[in-house]
């Protein structure tokens, strides 16, 4: 969906609760609902000069959010772009999640279809609701010109307001919209008529989070909370192995639980439909089933495969899938004077949503609808449409508020138990819950790694060649096969972090893909969470062996990127980078240029029982036009404790192709006791917004890492940190 130029024919008055409007995509199916319910005598309640607004005679404006809200902000972050632009009273604004429809509300980075991930959605629709917003506010201009009987370029739009200085007349956004009858010519916009950031009013500030208030008092709904009349509850018991399938089923104790209503085989599972989740649960716990063990996944053992995972990496005669590549690094590393190696491993781990995976789905006829806590409306539909059966157009998903999604809730296949016992009990709402052991038993973890890295120097140890090597499971390439391979063979989210802006004229990245049965996924990070970890700790290992300042060789590396200067900097600064710190404790300093964001960290650590503790941590982003700095702040923190809770220990262990991990007790996360002070300093410039959700991650691995090698001595080359260091 390309925005460089917009224009199209009409805006339509709205009716009832019905959104409508032309989208910036083309005629929508929700603006011929609109007129049909016009023909049905609605009475209007809005003017929608573009898809994503709605303004009412009393001034006030409806706003839709296309994106999944997850706490990182969105919701209120995506209507504050087009808000800017329009000229609203911000204050005179009300949000809603966006309908599910793709055509209307897709998000550019993800080829127009509705998901929420990879730190896209601020990316992929700033420009969509730029020039959505001057569109509507251009629309109202001519309206009041019209009115007024004067040349559009003499009426001010300001503060949800229309002004003419000559007259002194004034209207209101909902008194201009009450004058539309029937259509009106929509004017044309281009990225070159948007406003300076100079002239920003909303972008940029701290504004109060929508999600926030109804979260506080407890009447937010999320997926696992939602109720429709009637509902019934399911839960599922599942294969033990990725591939098994159910042999025999002796349900003769789970039938005689009251409030049981059917006992269904599913190609994955035994499925129990009940009046309440617990008389579900107790039949499946009760359920007898033979399985099936033929999945090759039976062979696979984590430990096992991290060896040969490392084996592989160091073979560095094998060039794998090139993710990026320039210059001769090959040779340049047989012609350097000194070469330096070091190979990094990282091991499984799971998401630990707070909201297990749920999901509500109701059958009616050929048609499906879908209440949901996911990232991906888009990925919801197409899975229910291939598993059910179903047409996508008769395919409805709501999506609901999200308890944290970190990449598990972008995959579907929690909705597809929804849908299949769905289907057993048609026009019965069914609300599959899985437990806290149905979710690691389940989990789609983040991949299991190895890296191996080379840096050729000369003489005066600069780096002169650089090869990286890295060997896991593919995510792209087991999620959407044919893209991967249409990409290149190049699976993003595995390699992402792995190529930035240092300036090494002679590289290599490879990714030596593996296919060991086990279905790994997004996480928060991904890639960069163990790429940017192997690169930094390297980077210092190289400043080390030449008497470099870690700084001072970041800045070298980063001369021609202002922006990565910048922030180096201004961390620099706030941590006092180059005063001695007391005795025992040590910095550390790590820089990520993953999505866009520039940021650069430095932590504070000092040794407790062999332990790392981090007392400090400080970070400087530049993110580009900042939404919201408080909510980037925000962002940035639980980015770093997420990622600081995986280097201290979280991993998911694999034999015989079962998680051994089952719930918190054996799968440690880290206790609010061990959360560091942070002091996060935003440095808005003016370029195109970055990723901001999962940017605060990369740098806290390995900044630890670093200040742990001034203390010990020793580096460490593994996520997570061996128990002691």
């Amino acid at each position: 969906m390309e925005l460089q130029s917009i224009s199209r024919r009409s805006f339509l008055v709205g009716s009832g609760s019905v959104m409508v409007g032309v989208a910036l995509g083309g005629a929508s199916g929700l603006a011929l609902a609109a007129r049909e319910a016009d023909k049905a005598g609605g009475a209007p309640a809005g003017y929608s000069p573009v898809a994503w607004v709605s303004i009412n005679p009393d001034n006030t404006t409806l706003i839709y959010s296309p994106g999944s809200e997850m706490g990182q902000g969105t919701m209120t972050a995506i209507p504050a772009i087009l808000a800017e632009d329009m000229e609203l009273d911000w204050a005179t604004v009300r949000i809603e999640k966006s309908p599910s429809n793709a055509k209307l509300f897709g998000n550019p980075k993800f080829g127009g279809g509705m998901v929420t991930g990879s730190s896209r959605t601020v990316v992929g629709y700033y420009d969509v609701m730029r020039l959505a917003g001057l569109q509507a506010k251009l629309a109202l201009t001519q309206i009041a010109a019209q009115s007024w009987g004067v040349p559009a370029g003499e009426v001010r739009a300001e503060n949800s307001m229309l002004k003419h200085e000559a007259s002194g007349r004034q209207m209101s956004y909902g008194e201009a919209a009450s004058k539309v009858e029937g259509d009106i010519q929509l004017p044309k916009v281009d990225k070159s008529m948007l406003k300076p950031m100079s002239e920003f009013k909303i972008i940029g500030k701290d504004l109060p989070r929508v999600d926030v208030p109804a979260k506080s008092n407890g009447t937010a709904v999320f997926g696992i909370d939602f109720r429709l009349p009637d509902m019934v509850w399911a839960a599922v018991l599942y294969a033990p192995v990725q591939g098994e399938k159910p042999e025999s089923i002796d349900d003769g104790a789970a039938m005689a639980v009251s409030g049981v209503r059917k006992v269904v085989r599913l190609p994955h599972g035994v499925g129990v439909i009940a009046d309440s989740f617990a008389a579900a649960r107790k039949a499946r716990d009760l359920l007898k089933v033979t399985w099936s063990d033929t999945s090759p996944t039976r062979q696979y053992d984590s430990d096992v495969a991290l060896k040969e995972y490392v084996a592989r990496a160091e073979g560095v005669d094998e060039i794998g899938d090139v993710w990026h590549k320039q210059g001769d690094a090959i040779a340049a590393l047989k012609g350097a004077t000194r070469q330096l190696k070091a190979t990094y491993t990282s091991e499984h781990v799971a998401q630990c949503t707070m909201e297990p995976m749920n999901c509500t789905a109701r059958v009616d006829g050929d048609k499906l609808e879908f209440w949901a806590p996911s990232q991906s409306a888009s990925i919801l539909v197409g899975t229910a449409a291939a598993v059910g059966g179903f047409k996508p157009e008769n395919i409805t998903a709501h999506i609901t508020l999200l308890g944290g999604g970190y990449g598990r809730r972008v995959e579907a296949d929690y909705a597809v138990d929804a849908v299949l016992l769905a289907k057993e009990l048609p026009g019965v709402p069914v609300h599959v819950i899985w437990t806290r052991e149905d979710d690691f038993q389940r989990s789609r973890s983040r991949p299991l790694t190895a890296q191996h890295l080379v840096a050729g120097l000369d003489e005066q140890g600069n780096i002169v060649g650089w090869r990286h090597r890295l060997v896991s499971d593919g995510v792209y390439a087991r999620v959407n096969p044919k893209a991967y391979q249409g990409a290149g063979n190049k699976d993003a989210p595995v390699m992402e972090g792995a190529d930035g802006v240092y300036d090494i004229a002679d590289l290599l990245i490879d990714h030596g893909l593996e296919r060991r049965g086990v279905d790994v996924s997004f996480w928060r990070g991904v890639g960069a969470g163990y790429t940017k970890f192997a690169i930094e700790t390297f980077i210092d290992e190289i400043a080390e062996a030449t008497n470099k300042d870690p700084l001072q060789i970041r800045l070298d590396l980063t001369a021609n990127t202002p922006r990565a200067q910048a922030v180096l900097r201004e961390v620099a600064t706030m941590s006092n980078w180059a005063e001695k710190r007391p005795e025992g404790r040590a910095l550390g300093l790590a820089f990520s240029d993953t999505w866009s964001t520039f940021i650069a960290m430095v932590v504070e650590v000092s040794l407790q029982d062999g332990r790392p503790k981090v007392h400090k941590v400080w970070t400087a982003v530049d993110c580009g036009h900042a939404i919201s700095p408080a909510n980037i702040q925000a962002q940035i923190e639980g980015g770093a404790i997420f990622g600081l809770s995986a280097v201290m220990g979280e991993k998911l262990v694999y034999k015989n192709g079962q998680a051994q991990q089952r719930n918190f007790h054996e799968y440690r996360l880290i206790r609010a006791n061990e959360v560091p002070e942070f002091e996060v300093k935003v440095v808005p410039t003016d370029n195109p917004p970055g990723g901001v959700g999962e940017a605060g991650l990369p740098p806290i691995a390995p900044a630890m890492a670093n200040a742990v090698a001034k203390l010990t001595g020793k580096r460490i080359r593994a996520l997570p940190f061996p128990e002691t260091v």
